[in-house]
């Protein structure tokens, strides 16, 4: 990014952004004016994505998501770099199987809920009591379509999902007023992690979107970044639904 507006004064933490949507939705915070603090699981992927966002605005913090020493250290250095953490963004999340959930190993079960559920919650529960909690803020999950509708061979993803979804109900309703929380359900993005569901069909895979094509990373960012400003300060406990309107497909022949 060559060019970036003057400071906002704000500070984001967004988790699994080395790539794909956390880094779609970096960009867009950037974009605004804000600093932010990315983190991913692949040290050198992260120092390559701090340098092309801007080393002078972004800060990176690998590690793996369900780490609770990992979470803490990232809101420590976030501090310490910035002096705030207005808000998070749990983006981080993991797919390692494919198939019917009725063969499903319960240990890659346990595996997914740490990284998808758990890890937002430990997230949370760091950055509310170092800053939002006095302060203010706002929190968006990055949920999915799969946590809304059944998902046939992602059906531990899903099942996560949904789980993001109704935690971002508790955590609206316990940290009100203060803190807004909110999430995103995206239906297919084009990243590397998503990859499985049009890679080599992509024409094929967005001739069902009423939009006619599959999500990119952008689209998640602009709605992090309406979702975390002042124009959705009267929005809390809510999932939006960015889906290329395929979800309108639903119940037709």
């Amino acid at each position: 990014m060559t060019e970036l507006p003057e400071l906002s004064g704000k500070v984001a933490v967004i988790t699994g952004a080395s790539r794909g949507i956390g880094y779609g939705v970096a960009e867009a915070l950037l974009a605004r004016g804000d600093r932010v603090c990315i983190t991913g699981r692949n040290e050198d992927a992260l120092k390559e994505a701090v340098e092309a966002l801007g080393a002078d605005r972004v800060i990176g913090v690998a590690g793996k998501a369900h780490d609770e020493v990992h979470q803490a250290v990232v809101v420590e250095r976030t501090m310490e770099a910035f002096g705030r953490v207005d808000y998070l963004v749990n983006n981080a999340g993991t797919n390692p199987v494919f198939g019917p959930i009725a063969d499903l190993d319960l240990n890659v079960a346990r595996k997914v809920f740490e990284t998808n559920v758990i890890s937002a919650l430990g997230f949370a529960q760091k950055t509310w009591h170092a800053w939002q909690k006095d302060n203010g803020g706002a929190i968006v999950n990055i949920a999915s379509l799969a946590g809304i509708s059944a998902s046939p061979f992602i059906g531990a993803y899903g099942v996560s999902k949904a789980a993001m979804v109704n935690l971002t109900l508790q955590l609206a309703h316990e940290f009100a007023p203060g803190v807004r929380v909110n999430s995103i359900a995206p239906a297919v993005v084009k990243t590397k992690f998503a990859a499985a569901l049009y890679e080599g069909r992509e024409a094929e895979a967005a001739a069902s979107y009423p939009l006619a094509r599959l999500g990119v990373p952008s689209d998640i960012g602009g709605a992090a970044a309406f979702l975390t400003s002042d124009q959705s300060e009267w929005i809390t406990g809510q999932t939006l639904v960015v889906d290329g309107g395929i979800l309108l497909n639903a119940g037709v022949a």
